[in-house]
This record gives C-alpha cells, sequence and structure tokens, in this order.
C-alpha cells in the first residue's frame, strides 16, 4: 500500500512537471532580434546583382526586371516549390519499409494458469513462457494498392498545381514587362526633361513677378495685365502637373529592377523594341490570341482538370483496400523454439460509409465544375473587353501624338514668327516669353504622349498574354544574354516548356 501511495504521488509529479512544460507564454521579438534581421534584410536584398555600369537602355532594364524582381523571384520559387510536391505526391504511393525495435521489462513473471471447462479443475499451477526482459525487432516491407492508386491521382493534380504557379509567374512577368516599360519612358523623360521643366519654372516664375510689378505700374490695362497673369498661373500649374507625373518614375523603375532606392543610373533613348505582330493585328485575332495565352485563363483549365481528378479520388475511395506485408523478425525471448523467422500476410478493409458519402462528394464536384466553368466564361469575357480597350487605347493615344506633335510644330512656327516681330519691336516682351513657354510646354505634352502611346502599347501586349522571348536563357544567364533576347526577339506567345525546379534554382 505504501509502495503503491509512492508510486501515485511520483506520476503526480511527473504530470504537473509535463503540464507546466507544456504551458508556453508569447515571446515578443527583442530589439537587438529586429535590429539584426534588418541588417541582415538589407544586406541581402541586392546580393549576388551584377552592378549598374553605365546608362541603361530598355530592354537592359527588362532584363534586371526578369532576374532580380523579387516579386518574380518569389513565383519562381513557389513554382519550384510546387513541382517538389509532385516528387512527394508520387512518393507517397510507393511501398514502405518501417524498421523498429523494442525492449520490454517488468519486476514480476508474467505467470498464469488455466481453467478445464470439462473437468472444472486447473490444469495446472502457475507457468510463465515469457521473460521479464524481453527485446524484439522486425523490418516490415508493406504496400497498400488502394494508397497507390490515391497517390498517382494526387500526383496528376500536384502536377496541375505546379502549372498554376507557372501560370501565376507568367501573369506577374506580363505586369513586370507592362510597368518596366511604363516607367522607363516616364524616367527617361523625366531624366530629359528635368532640366527645361526646371527653367521653365524659374521663368514663370520671373514672369509673374514682373506681371505684378507691370500691374502694379499700370503700364498697360488691367484687363490685359490680369490675363497674361492668368495665363502664366496656368502654365505653372501644368508645370507642376507634368514635374509631378514624372518625378518619381526613376523611383519606381528602379524598384522594378531591384536597386536600391537613390542609386544614380542614367538612361539612354528608348529604341523601338522589336514590333510584336499582335500590334497590327486585328481585334478577332487578338482575341483568339489572347484566348489561347492569358495566365487567368490557363488557370482556370487547370483548376477545372483539378476538380476532374478529385471525381476519381472518390472512386478509388470508395474501393477496398488490400495491404501487402512482409518482413523478418525477431524476439529475444528464451521460451521460443525460433527467435528468429520471417512472416507475410495480407490484408483487405472496406470503409462502408464512403459508399454513402459519394453521392454528396459527387455533387459537391460537379457544383464546384460549374462554378469553375461560369468562372471560366466570366473571363473569358473580361479578356476580349481588355483587349478591345487595349487595341482602343492605342488608337487613341496615338492620335494624341500626331495631335501633340502637331500642336508642337505649330507652336514652335509660331516662336519663331513672334520672335521675328519682336526683334522688329512690333510684339512685347511678355508676348514672347508666353509663346516661349507655350513651345517648350508644348514639346513636353507631346513627350508625355508618347510616353502614353507606349503604355497601351505595353498594356495591349500583356491583355494578349504575350511573353517575352527567353529563347535558351536560363536562371545563370546574365543581364547582357537576357537583354540581347529581348533586343532581338519581343514578345511572343506562351510557351508550354517545363517549369523550374528547385535543384535547377540552385546551379
Amino acid at each position: 500500500m505504501h509502495r503503491h501511495a509512492i508510486g501515485m504521488g511520483g506520476l503526480a509529479l511527473l504530470s504537473t512537471f509535463l503540464i507546466g512544460g507544456c504551458a508556453i507564454s508569447p515571446i515578443p521579438l527583442s530589439s537587438d532580434e529586429i535590429a539584426l534581421g534588418t541588417q541582415d534584410k538589407l544586406a541581402r536584398v541586392t546580393r549576388h546583382q551584377e552592378p549598374l555600369s553605365g546608362p541603361i537602355d530598355l530592354p537592359q532594364a527588362m532584363a534586371r526586371a526578369l532576374k532580380y524582381n523579387l516579386d518574380h523571384k518569389v513565383e519562381v520559387y513557389e513554382t519550384a516549390l510546387r513541382q517538389t510536391d509532385v516528387t512527394l505526391a508520387g512518393a507517397n504511393g510507393l511501398p514502405s519499409l518501417v524498421a523498429s525495435s523494442g525492449y520490454a521489462s517488468r519486476d514480476k513473471v508474467s505467470a498464469s494458469s488455466s481453467y478445464n471447462l470439462l473437468t472444472g479443475t486447473q490444469n495446472f499451477g502457475y507457468s510463465t513462457s515469457q521473460d521479464n526482459h524481453d527485446k524484439t525487432s522486425d523490418l516490415t516491407f508493406s504496400w497498400s494498392v488502394l494508397d497507390f492508386g490515391l497517390s498517382y491521382v494526387r500526383a496528376h493534380q500536384a502536377a496541375d498545381k505546379v502549372m498554376i504557379a507557372e501560370e501565376s509567374r507568367r501573369k506577374v512577368v506580363h505586369r513586370l514587362m507592362e510597368d518596366v516599360r511604363t516607367a522607363y519612358w516616364r524616367a527617361w523623360s523625366a531624366q530629359k526633361l528635368s532640366s527645361r521643366l526646371m527653367t521653365l519654372e524659374r521663368r514663370t516664375r520671373s514672369a509673374l513677378a514682373r506681371s505684378s510689378q507691370i500691374a502694379g505700374d499700370r503700364t498697360t490695362s488691367p484687363i490685359t495685365a490680369l490675363t497674361y497673369r492668368r495665363e502664366l498661373i496656368e502654365i505653372q500649374r501644368t508645370l507642376q502637373e507634368m514635374q509631378r507625373e514624372l518625378s518619381i518614375a526613376k523611383f519606381q523603375l528602379a524598384a522594378l529592377m531591384n536597386v536600391v532606392p537613390g542609386t544614380p543610373f542614367t538612361l539612354t533613348a528608348p529604341q523601338a523594341m522589336p514590333a510584336s505582330s499582335a500590334i497590327a493585328a486585328s481585334p478577332g485575332e487578338l482575341v483568339t490570341i489572347a484566348l489561347n495565352n492569358r495566365p487567368e485563363l490557363r488557370d482556370a483549365e487547370y483548376k477545372k482538370r483539378i476538380n476532374a481528378r478529385e471525381a476519381d479520388a472518390a472512386l478509388l475511395e470508395m474501393l477496398p483496400g488490400i495491404q501487402l506485408f512482409a518482413g523478418p523478425n525477431s524476439d529475444s525471448n528464451s521460451y521460443l523454439l525460433n527467435h528468429n523467422w520471417l512472416g507475410w500476410g495480407a490484408k483487405a478493409s472496406f470503409n462502408l460509409l464512403r459508399v454513402f458519402q459519394y453521392p454528396v462528394k459527387q455533387e459537391l464536384i460537379d457544383g464546384q465544375d460549374k462554378a469553375l466553368d461560369q468562372r471560366a466564361l466570366a473571363l473569358t469575357m473580361a479578356v476580349m473587353t481588355q483587349v478591345y480597350v487595349a487595341r482602343a487605347r492605342i488608337v487613341h493615344f496615338s492620335r494624341e501624338v500626331e495631335i501633340a506633335a502637331a500642336y508642337s510644330k505649330t507652336q514652335q512656327e509660331l516662336l519663331r514668327t513672334i520672335q521675328a516681330e519682336h526683334d522688329s519691336n512690333r510684339v512685347s516682351e511678355q508676348t514672347l516669353l508666353r509663346e516661349e513657354l507655350n513651345a517648350s510646354v508644348g514639346l513636353v505634352r507631346l513627350d508625355i504622349a508618347r510616353i502614353s502611346l507606349e503604355t497601351a502599347k505595353a498594356n495591349l501586349l500583356s491583355s494578349a498574354g504575350l511573353d517575352p522571348r527567353a529563347d535558351g536563357l536560363s536562371p545563370t544567364s546574365s543581364v547582357a544574354e537576357i537583354a540581347n533576347v529581348l533586343r532581338r526577339g519581343g514578345a511572343v506567345t506562351a510557351s508550354n516548356s517545363a517549369p523550374l525546379t528547385l535543384a535547377k534554382l540552385k546551379e
């Protein structure tokens, strides 16, 4: 009784210790840990990148974005991880080989007796066939036919998820190329026009100051003075809007290329990229290209295929499970005749409730298929609309460029005429200054119209689902190699090449 009380007390003490050990309180990160993490991320965010050297052109900017942009890298690694899931899903159907060993001990002999039902007496005295200390070990090879079938289906579903991740990566690439092209044109315009805009801003402020002096001196009529002042303020407002629109473009481009903000670099004048046939295609042809290549539509088809295979998995789950097993065994019990032996067998199991669950699962699968189909139809309409809108924007901005070019040309001719009249003292200094400002604003507006046109072209390529050409490129390709391919190839239809794996990413 005393020994029993001690045993219960020890058990209670052990339970208290285990419960106390499981009571964990949340611990926030310390300031040192946060600081170290910050330093580590700052050190690694641009590590192993080719340094900037010389002026950057548009293909180089695109190449740097493809190679170093962190959003794109996340999608690349996500695709590689999904590829690993395929390997793991296939391995789940392989046979298992389990090794186990054990040790058992007791303080008293495991003895027992038997009772004869015919005579109503005890057969023998107490006996044992088990040592107080026993060691066992076995190596069991087993294989479930049902698990093999299910793993085959799950592996195909995992493979489709790889392709979904690949389409997600393509979508990021489309957005990335569109953003780089837009940011590059804006940053280049800002680089080219910055000094001109600053000069215009200074001249406008100076003219405004003089206009106030003229109004105060009453050397001209108040209406003329105020009208002139209003025109100058309007020009100043236009200049400020242009500066605001272009001033942040270089920071945006640096972020897309994964360059530390504030890093100095210069841009070259954008050269005409190889024209894609999609730019000149008819609306019907563009819609066909887009429906064949847009990542969102491919994503929807892969999800429908995954759902269809879920129906196969539901059928397999209703089948009886057959498990085959075999392996050597060992037991140190001295009472045994054979301490080592080879065992084998088979076991069948059948979950009857799965039969009743199947109709509900099938109804769910059918509902999901209908929902996915409706989503695909909605995406089809959205893609068609985006293609038509993108094409209309190109037409619209092409006209804007023509009008801006005509305005700028006319303004330049007018400025030359005003200059000649001013030289002959037939027009005032204020009139000449106003037309000079208008001529400069006209040039800036022409550049902004060209930026809008290039943005619309990039949007059309993205809407059509066209990928930048990447023939023969790998994760180890240099920026120069990628840029050269982009210069030659432009945009092409989406390929069906195999996605990258984690092993390839580490090469």
